[in-house]
């Protein structure tokens, strides 16, 4: 160290040790800080130019009905204004019954990108045959009784099973990787400036979220327990699968016995594809809708999800999208950082990641090691 002369004492070695010490201090809680941050563009650090460049396979994701098209348009036009404009990846409109001229003209004049429009099939939509209809039927009027939301719905127990096992089986899906899930009448309250499917790629994340919510148990009495049934009878899959350490067990469960409600809200889903298309995956649907959950029970498409990829994947599969602002019904995300404010609309204070008892977020975040 010739640089500091031939007057330099121990206590100069030692000053200068001190302030590499509280450099690498500093670095290390402000990269702690923004782990749950997207970057500002789309080149990540670690990653070439090109890799990021490359074009990725992606669609937004959309089942929605006829009815639904003024919701749908907000939707669309708040996306297009923070997002898409700048992107231009198609969205993929998906239906039980057939699209109307109207709603398809209202829609593809909306966006410079590809619009495409499929019907889902009875094969995927409906009653399977294993189905006791008449006893189901019973046990919606049962769930009536106790006021639980879509208690007697048939509509939503088929939109819940489509969603949790068959949306991304759909032909119009198959040249695709990645999805984003979007629904009619939420809002999108922040400017996004950077390809957040090039952010999932170029960073193997597997699974994005912005609200952690709690189900109503009431929906899913046995939803946890036949998972665990599962796993006792095809211990050839489950070896596949992360340890509990380094899964998101903890999640989903506080004690390993029973399930605790927290799900990642699937509104708003932004994923691979992969994920739902994996042997280990279709294993574990097929063996949850024989058991006929998601009709004699309210078994939601969001649990199921959340507790497959809580327990299939690496902790650092999944990434929160703290810098998307998202509104659905009653329930707000919205970036509370300074950095934040002149790329959003929404009020910080409204934010109900830390203080709405419905936030399963804390519980996210102490699931990591």
């Amino acid at each position: 160290m010739k640089w500091l002369g031939k007057k330099a004492t121990p206590y100069v070695f030692l000053t200068a040790g001190l302030i590499l010490v509280f450099l690498s201090i500093q670095t290390y809680f402000s990269i702690s800080q923004k782990k749950d941050q997207a970057p500002r563009n789309s080149i990540n650090p670690g990653t070439s130019v090109l890799q990021n460049d490359k074009p990725v396979k992606a669609c937004f994701v959309v089942l929605v009905r006829n009815s639904e098209l003024d919701g749908i348009v907000s939707t669309m036009l708040q996306l297009e204004k923070t997002f898409n404009s700048k992107f231009n990846y198609p969205y993929v409109f998906l239906n039980d019954d057939d699209f109307t001229e109207e709603f398809k003209q209202s829609t593809s004049v909306l966006t410079k990108a590809q619009t495409k429009y499929g019907k889902v099939d009875s094969q995927m939509w409906g009653y399977p045959s294993h189905i006791n209809q008449t006893y189901a039927a019973e046990c919606r009027n049962e769930m009536a009784t106790k006021g639980i939301p879509y208690a007697d719905s048939e509509s939503y127990r088929n939109m819940c099973r489509f969603q949790s096992g068959f949306f991304f089986r759909h032909p119009m899906l198959d040249e695709y990787d990645y999805y984003w899930r979007i629904e009619p009448y939420v809002d999108y309250t922040c400017d996004i400036d950077y390809d957040v499917f090039k952010y999932m790629r170029n960073n193997n994340k597997k699974y994005g979220f912005t609200i952690a919510f709690r189900e109503f148990l009431e929906t899913v009495p046995t939803l946890w327990q036949t998972v665990m049934n599962f796993k006792r009878d095809y211990p050839d899959v489950v070896s596949r699968w992360p340890s509990k350490k380094n899964s998101l067990e903890k999640f989903v469960t506080n004690d390993g016995n029973s399930y605790n409600g927290c799900h990642f809200w699937t509104n708003f889903e932004i994923a691979s594809l992969e994920l739902w298309r994996s042997n280990d995956y279709l294993k574990l649907f097929s063996y949850l809708d024989q058991q006929g959950g998601f009709f004699y029970e309210r078994w939601g498409d969001a649990p199921v999800h959340s507790i497959a990829a809580s327990l299939m994947l690496n902790q650092e599969d999944f990434h929160f999208f703290n810098d998307i602002g998202y509104r659905h019904t009653a329930y707000t995300h919205c970036p509370t950082e300074p950095e934040f404010r002149d790329k959003c609309s929404c009020d910080p204070n409204i934010n109900m990641d830390l203080t709405d008892p419905m936030s399963c977020y804390p519980v996210y975040k102490a699931a990591f090691n």
